[in-house]
Order: C-alpha cells, then structure tokens, then sequence
C-alpha cells in the first residue's frame, strides 16, 4: 500500500511539472509568434464587436456608427504615430478654429488682436474700455497658449495640434468653416488651409468634418453649394468623416452653426426630400446637425429637416441648449423623432479679454471640476456623439489646448496650475474612455 501512495506520489509530482513547464512555454510567447506582424496598417484594425465597411477601409474611409441605432461599440482606432495607448474615439467630436495669425506667417496678427467688442446699449458700452489687444504681450484670451501668439498657417503648429487632439483621444476635428473669400469679422480667408488640415490629421488617424459658420448672405441654397463645394473637393480624402446613419446610410457630417438665423422653411428646402433643391437622395447627402439655443429650436429644426442638434455652449445656463438641466429633455424629444442629440460640454467660459461687460457668464474650471462635470453630464443622457466646446477658442476661454503661465507688467494671465499644461487633454482621454466603456454597457 506505501508502494502503491509513492508511485501516485510520483505521478502527480510529473504531472504537475508538465503543466508547470507548459504554462510557463505559453507566457513566454510574444504577440507576433506565430501571427504576421499587424503593423503598418494597425491604425485600421477595428476592434471586437464592431461593423467596417470593407469598401470605406480601401480608401481610408473611417466612419463612426449611430450607437443606439445600430448595435456595434464605439469606433476606436489605434494610431501609431507614438509610444503608449494611442486609441482614438470617433464619437468624440472637438471644435477647432484656424483664424490665428502671425507677423511671422501672416505679415501680421490676426484675432490675437481682437477688438474689444461694445455692448449693444450705448449706456452701458460707455462703462468698458474700447479699442484692441496688442500682441504678443496683450493678447484677445484671459488665457496664454504654450505655444505662444501662433500662426494657423505654421505646419509646427499645425503638427502640434494634431499630437494634442491625439493625446485627448478626440477622433474628430470639426473645423470652423468659411466658403472661398470669406471669413469672419476679425480674420481673413482659410479655406485654403483645408488640405493641409486634413493631410495632417490623416497621418494621425484623425478625422476631420466641417463645422459652417455664418456668413453674409448664407441661406439654404447657398448652403446648397457650399455642400457641393466641400464634397466634390474633399469627399474623397482618407480623413473626411463620415457617419452612419440610423437607415444605415454613411453620410458626411455637417455640423450648422447659428443655423436659427435661416427659417425653418428654408431648411426644408434643402432638408426634406420633397424640397425645392433638396440634397436627400442625392450624392451630396449628409447628415446635418443644428445648433439648439432656445427651446423653440427644437420644432424649428425638426421642421427644418435636419437629423439632430448640438448644444455647442460651454456655459451652463447661458442657453436653453447649454443648460446641463435640459439635456434629458432635449434628449427624449431627440429620441422621439428619430433625431440625434449631441450635447457639448466644455471646461469653463470666459470672454471678458473681447467682452469685458459679459463676466456674468464666466464660468470657473475649478482645476478641471466643471469640465469633468459638464462630461458627466452628456454621458448621462446616452449620447451616440460627444462634442467638445472647444481645442483652441482662446477668445471664449474654452480652449483644451496646452495654456501656459504668463505675466506681463499689465496682465496676469489665467492659466491650468497647479496642474501641468496638458491637463485638460488628459481629462478628454479619461472621459472618452470612459464613454466608450459606458456604450459597452448600454448595447449589452
């Protein structure tokens, strides 16, 4: 019997040292034995879960699911530009601005030199300094950037923007966008900036859609060619974005700012399928998100024909729309006509350095609170789309770029200590990834 105990014994002291020994083989297995080398083209892979239009991927077309319409998780890319996690978001949306000018680049400054702009009562105009800022030491933010009073039209600068919106895992770029010849009040023409802005955001797998600003005369037709405009030109880049549709459709995505200004008939026009110059059905189709300010808007822009809203502000309670309270109810009228919702949350607002009589809108980061607040508070409602208000509008102090501590012997300027200047990049990673767990959850 002791015979019999000491060959058991035996026996499963070998048995245990080959599954030892087999385990310990397997973990000393590196990722690429056996399996071809996924790199170069990883940036494409798309994660476990999700639909890819094989056709889109062959020209590096990357589009982002309706995600409480069509049953896929977040689109998510892996980018290869850099050491570490650099995945991406494609349901993460940041407002960008290319209206900055330099002596260097531009022969001059351009909106760092803002006006200070004058309160529409005369009365209360006279109260507040008048005039505009001079640059580089005074400058139109409440804020400094780290890069300095920098040039839109610099490829570093443009370089290191895109590292940034990479950093925050922000997968779309929504440019602020002006026809050919047009520009805003303080600035000058950028429209030939969009291809360098998209070769540049293709390299870091970013993608980019474009946010139409208002311009004198803009109406629905106009609109109509400034559709064209953009598709014919930039329809076929590898960082055009596209989204899917609740039909299934991948469509471009237009985002319409102040689009309260054009009546709801017009839109319809261009918006509806049976409208005078309709783009539905056609190759210049799209989906085309209003901007909600009021709480009227939202029957103006069902009326209109457009496919949802976005609340834009970073201010809450500056607006019905920016108004973190009403987001639920925004939301539920959104879901109830088959519409996207698509709140904006921001991390802070100040514009008194181009406003100096509107501080009663000021609203304090509290060391990145409001912002992680404002996040919170989308992710709640269940969004398919976040956007953030803003990457780089220094005059409103939404900016999430890099800021960096500045005084001069007449400003002192705000700035994201004691924290380091990439905070607010850090805090979008954080929430993005957060959002794309949340989504897992909501599908299961």
């Amino acid at each position: 019997m002791a015979r019999l105990r000491k060959k058991a014994c035996v026996a499963l002291f070998l048995f245990t040292l080959f599954i030892f020994g087999t385990m310990m083989g397997l973990r000393t297995l590196k990722p690429s034995d056996g399996f071809n080398d996924l790199a170069p083209g990883l940036d494409l892979m798309p994660m476990v879960g999700e639909r890819v239009d094989r056709r889109s991927m062959s020209n590096n077309v990357v589009v982002s699911p309706g995600q409480a319409r069509a049953a896929s998780n977040t689109k998510v890319v892996f980018s290869n530009s850099g050491p570490g996690d650099r995945s991406i978001f494609y349901d993460v949306h940041i407002f960008y601005y290319v209206w900055y000018g330099n002596p260097q680049m531009d022969g001059k400054y351009m909106h760092w030199d803002h006006v200070l702009v004058p309160h529409w009562d005369p009365k209360i105009a006279a109260s507040y300094p008048k005039g505009r800022h001079t640059p580089p030491e005074d400058i139109g933010s409440s804020f400094y950037p780290e890069l300095g009073p920098y040039s839109s039209r610099d490829p570093d600068v443009l370089e290191s923007h895109m590292e940034q919106l990479e950093a925050a895992a922000a997968g779309v770029l929504v440019l602020s966008w002006y026809p050919p010849g047009l520009a805003d009040d303080n600035g000058e023409p950028t429209e030939d900036l969009v291809p360098a802005i998209l070769d540049a955001a293709h390299r870091r797998s970013i993608k980019v859609a474009f946010h139409l600003q208002p311009y004198k005369g803009r109406s629905d037709q106009t609109v109509h060619e400034n559709i064209k405009y953009i598709i014919d030109k930039y329809g076929k880049h590898g960082a055009f974005y596209r989204f899917q549709s609740s039909a299934g459709k991948v469509l471009p995505l237009f985002y319409v700012y102040d689009s309260y200004l054009t009546p709801p008939e017009a839109w319809s026009d261009l918006l509806t399928p049976a409208g005078a110059h309709s783009l539905r059905g056609t190759p210049y189709d799209g989906v085309f998100v209003a901007l909600i300010v009021e709480e009227r808007h939202k029957q103006d822009i069902l009326a209109g024909g457009f496919d949802g809203m976005y609340t834009y502000f970073a201010s809450n309670g500056f607006s019905f729309g920016s108004s973190h309270q009403n987001w639920k109810a925004i939301k539920a009228f959104c879901d109830g006509n088959n519409l996207l919702f698509v709140p904006s949350a921001g991390p802070g607002y100040i514009d008194t350095s181009v406003r100096p009589w509107n501080n009663h809108n000021t609203r304090n980061r509290v060391n990145g609170r409001y912002y992680e607040t404002a996040l919170q508070a989308a992710l709640t409602v269940r969004p398919e789309v976040v956007t953030v208000t803003s990457f780089n509008e220094w005059h409103e102090g939404t900016q999430i770029e890099r800021a960096a501590p500045k005084k001069t012997v007449t400003r002192l300027y705000l700035d994201y200590q004691p924290h380091q200047p990439d905070l607010y990049l850090q805090l979008t990673r954080k929430w993005a990834e957060q959002f794309n767990k949340e989504k897992e959850q909501w599908l299961m």
